[in-house]
């Protein structure tokens, strides 16, 4: 690895486990679900009737009125989780460099709300209803735009999308900045939206909604015999990056270190995984390289892992052909059993799971593991926590179009 040493300071987290990254980590150790039945829209037409929602989410508490109706959820997300990434990193904003700050921060699907809604009014009362915000709320760069705006972050402003591997490319990239030095500070992570009428009908048209209504808790299960598909969630997770040069002149906390990433292509299929796994497998050794280390090193990954039937075989096979016997001796672990599937957030909300086991040599369980499938036969953490030391650990992320990311996170060491 060249460049510049890139670790994290502060955290953010806003899921359908808590409204904080500490209740967050609380309610993965815990082993809580955070699935449970929609109540803020009509599901009677539909499927699938629950999500991975954020319980008592008020915009009132966060913003102005006036702002918020400027706002669509998912800006408001990151904007929310931005500030406690900040906060927690005590960085003093008066006495930095910003025009040395990145913000990088993307969404799978953008302001999915603001357009149904503006759809709905062009129908019905025609153009002049279309709200003159309608556009500035709805495209994805907008969350790391707010974010700049507010604070005066002058650095690389941008997003990446590549649906759910959103959240770790721009976690790479934000990476990259400071190491090749265009930046010494970054704000990155990933932010969705998507409990909505039109988010559900939609998943539910492709069938890769999980089904199970009677049981919604039950309902997110990677690597179970009984998976369905997958639970939608929302939220957002945010990182505060610097230069460990940075971190250190100014006596941060440092929660770990990002020590490499890989991003690769399937080629495949627009949405099915790769059977063979080839592509995944090309992103786990670009990272394995990048970080300078052996498939041997790694001691826990957080998985994709969205309880889908052919998805976790085909995550499952991709790590027994990189880590041979090793796969057997890490504990992996998928914390989509607890949030749903966050879509554009879930690769930071999964980085931030791997960061804080790291951080605290405990590891968040695979919830709702109840019949063993023989084509998932890994170590996945059954439903309870287990402490252990990690020196290196990864996450996964894939994306529809065939999107892989894999992220290296070190425990912190001078």
């Amino acid at each position: 690895m060249t460049g510049r040493r890139v670790v994290v300071t502060g955290i953010g987290a806003l899921t359908p486990l808590g409204k904080t990254a500490p209740d967050f980590w609380n309610g993965l150790i815990s082993g809580n679900s955070g699935v449970r039945p929609i109540t803020h829209f009509d599901t009677s037409d539909l499927p699938t009737k629950f999500a991975g929602q954020i319980v008592d989410y008020d915009s009132k508490d966060y913003f102005e009125v006036k702002e918020a109706r400027r706002l669509d959820p998912v800006t408001q997300y990151a904007m929310i989780t931005a500030d406690e990434a900040i906060e927690d990193s005590k960085v003093k904003l008066d006495e930095i460099d910003k025009d040395r700050v990145a913000v990088i921060i993307g969404t799978g699907i953008g302001g999915m709300i603001t357009f149904y809604n503006q759809a709905v009014s062009l129908h019905e009362q025609g153009a002049r209803a279309v709200n003159p915000f309608f556009i500035p709320k709805l495209i994805p760069d907008i969350p790391a735009g707010q974010i700049s705006m507010k604070y005066g972050f002058r650095g690389a402003n941008f997003c990446a999308v590549s649906a759910c591997a959103t959240g770790s490319h721009n976690i790479g990239l934000a990476y990259d900045s400071i190491r090749f030095g265009q930046s010494d500070m970054a704000i990155c992570g990933g932010a969705e939206s998507p409990v909505w009428r039109i988010g559900v009908a939609g998943f539910s048209s492709m069938r890769a909604l999980s089904r199970r209504n009677d049981e919604p808790e039950k309902a997110s299960r990677p690597f179970d015999k009984d998976r369905d598909g997958f639970v939608l969630g929302e939220g957002a997770a945010m990182f505060f990056l610097e230069s460990l040069d940075s971190a250190l002149e100014r006596g941060a906390r440092i929660y770990g270190e990002i020590a490499g990433y890989g991003f690769s292509a399937d080629a495949y299929h627009i949405t099915a995984p790769d059977p063979d796994g080839n592509g995944v497998i090309l992103a786990y050794k670009n990272a394995l390289k990048m970080a300078g280390i052996e498939p041997e090193n790694v001691d826990h990954i957080n998985m994709h892992g969205t309880s889908t039937p052919l998805g976790d075989i085909a995550e499952t096979n991709s790590i027994k052909r990189v880590f041979g016997d090793h796969a057997y001796k890490m504990n992996l672990n998928s914390t989509k059993s607890m949030t749903g599937h966050m879509l554009g957030a879930a690769g930071a909300a999964e980085s931030l799971a791997t960061l804080l086991a790291i951080y605290h040599s405990k590891i968040p369980p695979t919830i709702n593991q109840e019949t063993p499938d023989p084509e998932c036969d890994l170590n996945y953490t059954p439903n309870e926590p287990v402490e252990r030391d990690i020196k290196y650990a990864l996450n996964n992320a894939f994306g529809f179009g065939g999107h892989n990311t894999t992220l290296v996170f070190k425990k912190f060491e001078e």
